[in-house]
């Protein structure tokens, strides 16, 4: 099934599971944006989050209205570029953001924290009624989400389909082979301030710039990020703004449920940064790729892109 952002999102194409040669396939394609359109429409338009702070509401598709007690109106938006029929809701990168000619609001951890639970919620609904519309006569389960339902219903938990096509409980990490891992340290120094180079890394267009592909960089605390294509992605877990990042890391080849522990530290030595980067619990066999890919498509790649590796007269 396409997916949004993979393709065309216009058309839904499967095989039919009962097919048992070439001659006997069977595919269907629908045009449903504008059902999507209207759907998505319906059952976002009008969410509204309260607190201590005031209030959000969802006032079009994509653009977010708050209002705070005093009356004082703010504009942000709402991005989600990995919606798909195939991804669990929890797995959806939602990112709240002001927008660029208004001030900070606490209006903003308003919308991040409960606001993005109601949005799951909503998004979950509209993937189920899209199942369920367009899958009567136009388009039948493939026989990889027919064997899940057998299996689902026959253990009674709920399993997840991994990249190849095989079944694991949530619970899966937890219990799984324990990997030998290893911890490593990159340093590198860059002629700039700390306040320059800390926010090269939560930038979502800085990002892009330096690495050259799409990015998705949601830069605040517990926001989540996908770099390379989607071969990198996780979780900021801590921030203390110039100082350091505290990032959840995993690449896609790791072992399924496996991410490392990276800390960037900005070391502030005058007309330079020392960045002294500490990785932990990182696959034994992936030390050194580890430091090459940062120190190439990192550390070398921003001061490239920006000018860092030059000293300020």
């Amino acid at each position: 099934m396409a997916k949004w952002g993979e393709g065309d999102p216009r058309w839904i194409v499967e095989e039919r599971a009962d097919a048992t040669n070439v001659n006997n396939w069977h595919w269907t394609e629908r045009d449903v944006t504008s059902w999507s359109q209207d759907a998505i429409s319906s059952l976002l338009l009008g969410l509204c989050v309260e607190g201590e702070e005031g209030s959000c509401e969802i006032t079009d598709v994509s653009n977010i209205d708050g209002t705070n007690k005093m009356g004082i109106k703010y504009k942000g938006t709402v991005e989600i570029p990995n919606l798909s029929d195939e991804n669990d809701m929890d797995d959806l990168d939602i990112c709240v953001r002001l927008c660029k000619d208004q001030p900070n609001t606490p209006l903003t951890d308003l919308m991040r924290k409960e606001g993005v639970k109601k949005i799951r919620v909503a998004l979950g609904n509209y993937v189920k009624h899209l199942k369920t519309e367009f899958s009567q006569g136009m388009i039948l389960p493939t026989e990889n989400a027919l064997n899940k339902q057998n299996q689902e219903t026959q253990a009674k938990v709920k399993l997840d389909e991994t990249q190849i096509g095989s079944s694991t409980t949530k619970n899966a990490p937890d219990t799984g082979v324990k990997i030998s891992t290893v911890s490593l340290t990159v340093k590198d120094t860059f002629f700039t301030s700390p306040e320059e180079l800390y926010r090269v890394f939560l930038n979502q267009e800085m990002v892009q710039a330096f690495t050259h592909l799409a990015a998705f960089v949601d830069g605040c605390s517990g926001g989540k990020f996908r770099l390379m294509e989607g071969n990198v992605h996780g979780q900021f877990a801590e921030l203390i703004p110039d100082q350091k990042i505290v990032m959840k890391w995993r690449v896609s080849s790791w072992p399924a449920g496996h991410a490392a522990t990276v800390i960037l530290n900005f070391v502030n030595q005058g007309s330079e940064t020392e960045l002294i980067l500490e990785a932990r619990g990182v696959p034994s066999n992936e030390e050194e790729r580890m430091k090459e890919g940062w120190q190439r498509y990192y550390f070398d790649a921003i001061k490239q892109t920006f000018g860092y590796g030059a000293r300020l007269c």
